[in-house]
């Protein structure tokens, strides 16, 4: 139970983040963007590093997967906001969501074997990927090649931080792998944009900054949680934020797809959901 309601919980939080970011992103630029949710997460996450003390496991090795983690947490999220400043959530979202499959073959580089299974599911998620950026024949609702190719960089940064936290989560406190990517953002994007004057927010951005902050701190927090009582379940089930982000942004935005984008979109969904469960 506790795996279910962790992976959907994180599913919902990631769907959240991931609406909330989308409408900052169209009122104050992706950096800015980036800089407040950093904050937000630094807020809270660094009063609960500094409690729990320095672990007893923490050394060269762990503080290098950490700064992985941070780095490609700091760098997916730039790249998602860009995304989604051109190009729309319900594509962006299924894209980035492949992020487990790119941990995955991360895993299969530094020697973890593949079955023909997940093999498969990768070759689907690829053309899932394909097709989602297709524009319509006379013109185009934005710019989705230039989205889809954001959002495939964010997939890797995020795959590599995954991988990362992999690494790292086995000898360390869970709160130690939410610190780091929330200093590395504050002292890398906030604090220089703050010295140049160059941090923009509008009153109309300030719920979404604040909600997009806390629900992708929460969304990880959750998902960690729940895959400590059982991976497959939580790993499935939290890939699904994209198919939650796509129907609440076509029932929010009003946001549509031409039918060769929707099946690269389901695509997508299918071959995450499988693949979770396959590697897990």
């Amino acid at each position: 139970m506790i795996a279910l309601l962790g992976g959907l919980g994180a599913a919902v939080c990631w769907a959240a983040t991931t609406l909330t970011a989308s409408r900052a992103t169209k009122l104050i630029d992706p950096r800015s963007v980036l800089a407040w949710v950093m904050l937000v997460g630094f807020v809270v996450a660094a009063p609960l590093t500094i409690a729990s003390g320095v672990p007893s496991g923490l050394g060269l090795r762990e503080v290098g997967w950490l700064a992985a983690t941070g780095a490609g947490n700091v760098g997916g999220l730039l790249l998602t906001y860009s995304a989604m400043r051109v190009g729309k959530v319900s594509i962006v979202a299924p894209v980035t969501s492949t992020e487990g499959a790119i941990a995955a073959l991360l895993a299969v580089a530094a020697g973890e074997s593949v079955g023909i299974g997940s093999g498969v599911m990768l070759g689907l998620i690829a053309c899932g990927v394909v097709l989602a950026s297709t524009s319509p024949a006379g013109g185009s609702d934005g710019h989705p090649v230039r989205a889809t190719l954001f959002a495939a960089g964010a997939a890797f940064c995020f795959g590599g931080g995954l991988y990362a936290t992999g690494r790292v989560s086995a000898s360390l406190p869970l709160v130690w792998a939410l610190i780091p990517p929330r200093l590395l953002g504050v002292v890398a994007v906030a604090l220089p944009l703050i010295a140049t004057r160059r941090l923009r927010i509008t009153r109309q951005a300030v719920p979404y900054v604040v909600g997009s902050g806390l629900a992708e701190l929460g969304g990880f927090t959750l998902y960690a949680i729940g895959s400590r009582h059982g991976i497959a379940i939580a790993a499935v089930l939290a890939s699904q934020f994209a198919g939650l982000a796509a129907l609440a942004a076509f029932v929010l935005f009003r946001e549509r797809l031409t039918r060769v984008q929707l099946v690269g979109v389901v695509a997508i969904a299918a071959g995450v959901a499988v693949l979770s469960a396959l590697r897990a």
